[in-house]
Parts: C-alpha cells; structure tokens; sequence
C-alpha cells in the first residue's frame, strides 16, 4: 500500500495543500463505514480531478489496489503521518478577543493532533480568565511559559498593529510555524514558516462570484428572445427570419 516514509520524496506543496482535504473526505467516509474508495470516487468526492489525486498519492509512495482502490482507514493514517498529526503540537493563541475566544474553544484541535498548550491576551480584564481549562496570562509571560513546555506553534489573533510584534516574539523564543489571522504581512527569518488566513479577503473573493452570478443572472431575465432576434437581424441588415 505504501513505502517506507523514510525514502518517500519531498511532497510539493501544491500537494500539501490538497492532503488535508483528502484527509477530510476519508474521515467522514470511514464514519459512514465505508472500508476502501476508487481513485475516481475519492477525486469526486474532493472535487479534483481522478490523475491529480493518484500523482499527489504517489508522493506519499501509496498507489491503492487495482480493482479494489484505497483502503480509507489504511489512506487516512497514511496522510496523517504525511501531514504530521501523528505526534503532538503545542499551540499556543495570542490575542483572545471573540476570534481567539472561538479559536480555543473549537475541540478539533484535539481530534486532529493539536493541543491547546497557553493562551495569552495583555488587556486586564481577561487576565485569569480560563477557556478550556487554560489560564489567559499576559503576553510577557510567553518565555516562561515556552521554558516550561515549548510551543510548536503559535496563532496570532490580535489587530493588524500589534500581529508583527507579537510575531517578533514568538520567533525570539524559538516558535518556528505561526499562523496568522489579523491583516497583516509578517516579515519572518528564513527557517520560520507562516501561513496567513485573512477572512476579509476569502470574504471579499465570494462577494465578487456572488456579484458576477447575479448580474449574469440578471441579464438573463432582462433578455427577450423576439426583441434579440429582431435586434440581430437589424444589425445584419438581412430583415426578419422567414421559416420557408
């Protein structure tokens, strides 16, 4: 089903990017009990297409079963350790206002591999509050708390002004994966990597599809079949159209 991690090939990361999805799709199968899935039914599923899932497969060394296809749970755990959520993440989110209240209150970090380890918010009157059995402490007590059980990675949720400088921290005492949501580009040495989710922009992406349907849509009920024919014919100067 698979070879040796230990000689598989480095994984572009155009395929990275598609394994969590792949992932999810065989989560929610093996739910429903289903034991093995083509090639075809799985791209389906993902809405790729059957050859780039087979080529993004064959990074990880796994070809499936001819006739039979993949086996989920067996494919599943074999993205897994591909992805790395195998082992055990330490996050750490700073900035807990209602987007890292949210953050560390969702209980998929645990299921997928990652454990919610500090929370950190420099306004008083969050100071002690607990979410999820965590204490928020001032943004200072970072260094102590990466002493005490060092931080994988760390989850800027503050506005735009202060994401560099928190970022700049976080660096400093040996975080090396951040994921950022406030709206702003990081500036990172080489060996940090940064991944940005800007919700106003996917926002801003869907409100452009949403505007060119409803205009495409709305130039489909402004079209009036006998004036277009009889606008087009005027146009070509050839009169009306005349079944003969």
């Amino acid at each position: 089903m698979s070879a040796d991690p230990t000689v598989r090939r480095e994984i572009p990361d155009a395929t990275v990017a598609r394994l969590p999805e792949y992932l999810r799709t065989l989560s929610r199968l093996a739910e429903e009990g289903v034991l093995s899935v083509s090639s075809e039914e799985l791209a389906a599923a993902v809405g790729v297409r059957s050859a780039q899932l087979r080529k993004d497969l064959s990074h990880l060394g796994s070809y499936g079963v001819r006739g039979v296809g993949y086996e989920v749970e067996t494919l599943a755990l074999e993205i897994s350790r591909a992805l790395g959520l195998t082992e055990d993440w330490p996050v750490a989110i700073v900035g807990m206002g209602n987007l890292g209240h949210a953050l560390a209150s969702y209980s998929g970090f645990v299921t997928k591999g990652f454990r919610i380890v500090a929370l950190f918010d420099d306004d008083p009157a969050l100071r002690g509050e607990v979410v999820q059995g965590i204490a928020i402490s001032p943004f200072g007590h970072l260094p102590r708390r990466y002493a005490e059980d060092p931080i994988a990675i760390g989850v800027i949720a503050t506005p735009a002004a202060a994401a560099q400088t928190v970022c700049d921290a976080l660096v400093d005492v040996g975080v090396r994966s951040i994921l950022n949501f406030a709206p702003a580009v990081l500036s990172v040495p080489d060996g940090v990597d940064v991944r940005r989710v800007d919700l106003s922009t996917e926002l801003q992406i869907l409100a452009f599809h949403a505007q060119q349907k409803a205009l495409a849509q709305g130039a489909l009920d402004s079209l009036d079949p006998i004036a277009a024919t009889q606008g087009l014919a005027g146009a070509t100067g050839s009169g009306p159209v005349v079944a003969t």
